[in-house]
């Protein structure tokens, strides 16, 4: 069943504590969903621990309280309770009581149907119920959503709200850097160019005086703007070194093209993309396939592949490890060609992955199956991205022949880029590739490809087009 993990930031609320554990416990959730309630306290100097820590005793099986030794901020507090979340789906809950958590099934509505990847309720959506309170805080509130606007191209009414709720897997791929109130504009920044689909929807509030104990001020308005001028160009949105490479290629349309147009006279109507990532290669593909078929491991990717082409027909997208051959038994012979690229040397067993990949496809069919090329330039670039090795032709050559391929030709591909692979990888450690690196590299294909076919040195990587016998 599906899980929704509740993360609590705590810090001197023993007076609202306790009630809003109760609430939350009691907060209707969609038919099936069960909940996961993670208290951080950030260092509370009052009885807030204590309250939460019973009200675990009497929920050890719901709740959970983690402590943090001295006072760090709320995003501190949200990055660790993210770090412990269960849940296919989890939501920020306030501390206080601002904010209702019978609002949780509209938050968790779109994420359920699978519309969404983070959804936030919007307190100036006016539907329910809302205090009035102070004006320049709203004016405040305007404000910095619509510079995160700006900086992030979007067009959220509330960036500020309390309420948030996130694919899981999604949250727990961002690094928060902030550790205070500044995680709302760095998380919405990030999610931006993640390119996710964001959802709002109206909630109820119930905001508190300063008097009543409500914490934000002036201060942590002057901070926000910090943090979105800090984060405005941020490529820092991966906690994972191989898909931040992933991202970088998605900014090097021109070299994905080169390498499409490469692969496209072996590609046949009806195409498994195994390793489709983001969909950096799909994109250029995909056009006039009868039938396509994206995949990966990562959910991730398979989240931002069913972002970036939910309006294509004849796409389908799906779970599906090279490795596993459970995985390919729907398949069987079903299709005409296999796109492989930058995947094989990732997996162990390769020989497997070679046999699974000969299983779906129709006597005739192609495998187009590229890898990186040269042992002798393997490196910490390598080592980041989860290599397992490089290929040398002759030994590429020989393992398709062994799964059952009649191998066709093996083409040279990108020349150009061997010395700057081998400077990063082996000279400089580097473990990823820059998007401004990519960029600058991406502007002059154009003149890479012209060149590439005459450079004396060996290729970055080799194309074997393999036909099942």
């Amino acid at each position: 069943m599906p899980r929704l993990s509740i993360l609590i930031p705590l810090y001197n609320e023993e007076e609202f504590i306790g009630p809003l554990l109760g609430r939350v416990l009691d907060a209707p959730l969609p038919d099936g969903v069960e909940r996961q309630i993670i208290v951080v306290d950030d260092g509370s100097t009052d009885g807030s621990a204590e309250i939460a820590d019973e009200a675990a005793s009497a929920h050890p099986d719901v709740i959970r309280v983690i402590r943090h030794q001295k006072n760090q901020g709320k995003g501190a507090a949200i990055r660790t309770a993210v770090e412990h979340a269960q849940g296919e789906f989890c939501v920020i809950q306030d501390a206080d009581l601002e904010y209702d958590p019978r609002e949780y099934r509209h938050l968790l509505k779109p994420l359920l149907d699978g519309n969404a990847d983070v959804v936030y309720g919007s307190r100036f959506m006016i539907v329910g119920e809302r205090r009035v309170l102070y004006f320049w805080h709203a004016v405040a509130n305007r404000l910095l959503t619509e510079f995160t606007n700006a900086v992030a191209d979007l067009n959220l009414t509330d960036m500020e709200t309390g309420y948030k709720a996130f694919r899981t897997s999604l949250l727990q791929s961002i690094p928060i850097r902030s550790l205070r109130f500044g995680v709302e504009p760095e998380l919405t920044i990030k999610l931006a160019r993640r390119q996710v689909r964001i959802y709002e929807t109206p909630i109820s509030y119930y905001g508190r005086t300063y008097e009543e104990g409500k914490k934000i001020g002036f201060k942590d308005a002057l901070e926000a703007i910090y943090v979105i001028l800090r984060f405005a160009f941020t490529k820092d949105i991966y906690k994972d070194e191989g898909a931040e490479t992933l991202h970088a290629l998605s900014g090097a349309p021109r070299f994905n093209r080169w390498m499409a147009d490469t692969i496209r006279p072996y590609v046949g109507e009806r195409v498994l993309e195994i390793g489709a990532g983001i969909g950096n290669l799909t994109r250029a593909i995909i056009p006039r396939r009868k039938r396509y078929v994206a995949t990966d491991i990562d959910p991730e990717h398979l989240a931002r592949l069913a972002t970036r082409f939910q309006h294509r027909p004849n796409l389908s997208i799906r779970y599906c490890d090279l490795a596993r051959t459970s995985d390919f038994t729907d398949l069987s012979t079903s299709m005409d060609s296999v796109v492989c690229l930058n995947v094989l040397e990732h997996v162990e067993d390769d020989m497997q992955g070679l046999h699974n990949i000969h299983s779906v496809l129709k006597p005739g069919g192609r495998a187009i199956i590229l890898v990186p090329h040269g042992q002798e330039i393997f490196g910490t670039l390598d080592v980041a991205l989860g290599h397992y090795r490089r290929y040398a032709h002759a030994e590429l050559k020989e393992k398709m022949e062994k799964a059952g391929f009649r191998v066709e030709r093996i083409l040279d591909f990108n020349r150009i880029s061997r010395p700057p692979w081998y400077v990063s990888g082996r000279i400089l450690k580097r473990t990823t590739l820059g998007s401004g690196q990519m960029k600058l590299f991406d502007r002059f294909v154009w003149l890479w490809r012209s060149i590439d076919k005459y450079l004396p040195w060996p290729p970055t990587s080799i194309i074997a087009i393999g036909v099942r016998v």
